[in-house]
């Protein structure tokens, strides 16, 4: 640097009332990194899926990494399943064409195996959150387009009785999570499951339905935070589609304008 561009480096510190403040800042993140420098001796950052030391909170080792299965395009932009080969635009599976879901769209962050599976089954069986952060991140970027539309999102619901047994909602805390990160505001109590469902995989079309017929409903105070809305249904893993669907369908008598979906994790073989 020359004498003459510290000179006027120096003249306008002076004139400028701020300077100060912008010192204050600088010195106020050294002292967070220095915390955060000391956090990470007491605490030090493991991976979130086999616990071997890492260089940042809230991560996956890159052998982890590796064995997540992310969901890429091409994709059915009504499934949100991998479709072989991209012939441009938009497109639509034979599947989704045959029987069209009472969703508008989906998109899942992978597919409900590997590592996806395990740090699944942990947050949701062994109450472990520690990849709440983790999760948020990666639903804000497979759901962006989803998100970008959104007027607000809903969590899909758990029966009552397994809500007392777990103690927490899982669908809830990805929701907040998102809606943190993606500024959108969340509804936790729009949709409520007045029971609960035995498992979807191996059941027919028609029992799947008969399965989900009548399981959800909008409580009346919320009617108006959905009607006219475009909505994202926030969930951990999608199976078979039907209990996404059936959500859906719900909403929409109740006004919404659309309904979307986000997940975690959507079974690769699945059939809506």
């Amino acid at each position: 640097m020359t004498a003459r561009s510290t000179t006027d480096e120096q003249n306008f510190a002076l004139q400028d009332d701020t300077a100060p403040e912008t010192r204050a800042a600088r010195l106020f993140r050294a002292f967070g990194r220095a915390g955060r420098s000391a956090l990470d001796v007491l605490l030090p950052p493991l991976c979130l899926a086999c616990r071997t030391h890492i260089t940042a909170h809230d991560a996956l080792c890159p052998a982890c990494w590796r064995r997540v299965n992310f969901v890429r395009p091409p994709l059915c932009d009504r499934l949100g399943l991998p479709l072989p080969y991209d012939t441009g635009g938009r497109m639509v599976s034979a599947a989704a064409v045959a029987d069209p879901p009472d969703f508008d769209r989906v998109r899942a962050v992978a597919s409900f195996d590997g590592v996806m599976r395990e740090l699944i089954h942990a947050f949701k069986f062994h109450d472990t959150h520690h990849a709440r952060h983790l999760f948020g991140r990666w639903l804000t970027e497979a759901g962006r387009e989803l998100l970008d539309d959104a007027d607000v999102l809903v969590p899909a619901p758990l029966a009552r009785w397994r809500l007392l047994s777990r103690r927490f909602n899982q669908a809830q805390i990805l929701a907040a999570e998102t809606g943190r990160l993606a500024k959108k505001p969340v509804r936790p109590f729009a949709l409520v499951r007045s029971r609960s469902t035995p498992h979807q995989v191996g059941l027919t079309r028609a029992q799947r339905q008969r399965n989900v017929s009548g399981v959800f409903r909008v409580p009346s105070n919320e009617i108006a935070s959905i009607s006219g809305k475009n909505i994202v249904l926030v969930d951990d893993v999608i199976t078979t589609g039907a209990t996404a669907s059936a959500a859906a369908l719900t909403l929409k008598r109740a006004g919404a304008r659309r309904v979307d979906v986000l997940a975690l994790a959507i079974v690769a073989n699945s059939s809506s």
